[in-house]
């Protein structure tokens, strides 16, 4: 029987129709010890050489990692893959999947719910009520206020609607979006620089490549409106966070939005601790109840039907593997 190595923690001995699924399509399925952390490279290695396919969080699964396996497929529970060496997954004849069209509206509330957050100082209000203080301290306001997406995907476009809903004015970066398209949902497209120039927010949704690792950094913070605020719910590698410290020392930003770091957990030596005005999260803006189980049931429908010969078309990311593709 074919084994699968399920890692999110939201799913570790917690059965469900994910579970049900793998089950039914002839799978045994693997989960990490009790407290085992799969980020560490040597707890992870002997649970996957019993797996065949792998449910997969963040992990990271380098070439030597992966060759070093029996692996047929890594299911990412997720739409992010940048800790998978893909193209060493494509040459060991491993397929890795995502699954799309399940977490943006997950992602898309957070990123609103950060933004009010930092706006309207609710941690710092929480904080005084239940310390007997009473500060009532006027706030920005956001309706009225532009709104710059930076990767207008899945996830940008629904960010998009839930801000115009407030009465914003939505722009965005992506140079892989059609302006046409854009225009239709209200969106005008611009270069990065005119977009940090613009915002009043300024959110990140793309994904962690050479070109955008640390795109946020001393040079492109300078480029933002005074008081204005960074959301980023999309990778911590996309924002230099010494950088962002600095610009918050000064007070060129409002605040800013943080549910992806660097390094996660966040240290607890990290100086973006100290700062009132900034709203730190765990990495949660794709996880509510909804989209959990939805990323968990296309995860393993993807695993089962690629052992079945069935191929995944719209979640595989290595799409070149599929005519020499074999489980």
């Amino acid at each position: 029987m074919p084994s699968v190595l399920v890692t999110p923690t939201i799913l570790r001995n917690i059965p469900g129709p994910y579970s049900d699924r793998l089950r039914q399509g002839g799978f045994d399925i693997i989960y990490p010890p009790n407290g085992c952390d799969t980020m560490r490279r040597e707890n992870l290695l002997p649970l996957l050489a019993k797996a065949d396919a792998m449910i997969a969080s963040v992990e990271k699964l380098t070439r030597e990692v992966l060759a070093g396996t029996k692996l047929r497929a890594v299911a990412r529970m997720g739409v992010g893959y940048d800790a998978i060496d893909v193209p060493a997954a494509t040459d060991l004849g491993i397929a890795v999947t995502i699954t799309p069209g399940t977490l943006e509206e997950s992602v898309a509330e957070h990123t609103v719910a950060m933004m009010l957050g930092v706006s309207r100082g609710l941690v710092q209000r929480d904080r005084e009520v239940r310390a007997g203080r009473w500060t009532r301290q006027p706030m920005p306001r956001m309706g009225g206020k532009i709104f710059g997406i930076v990767g207008l995907g899945r996830i940008g476009r629904s960010v998009a609607a839930k801000v115009q809903a407030l009465g914003m004015r939505t722009v965005a970066f992506d140079p892989y979006a059609d302006k046409a398209a854009a225009a239709k949902i209200g969106v005008t497209l611009m270069t990065l620089d005119e977009l940090l120039q613009t915002a009043d927010v300024v959110s990140l949704h793309t994904t962690t490549t050479p070109e955008t690792t640390n795109m946020i950094n001393r040079k492109t913070l300078a480029l933002m409106k005074p008081g204005s605020i960074l959301v980023n719910t999309g990778r911590g590698a996309l924002v230099d966070e010494d950088a962002l410290c600095e610009a918050l020392d000064s007070g060129h930003l409002f605040g800013a939005g943080l549910d992806v770091f660097k390094t996660e957990p966040l240290p607890l030596e990290s100086p973006l601790l100290k700062y009132g005005n900034v709203l730190l999260c765990t990495h949660m803006g794709g996880l509510d109840t909804e989209s959990t189980a939805a990323m968990a049931n296309l995860a393993a429908q993807c695993v089962v039907d690629l052992s079945q010969g069935r191929w995944p078309e719209t979640c595989v990311v290595n799409k070149e593997l599929r005519d020499r593709y074999r489980w």
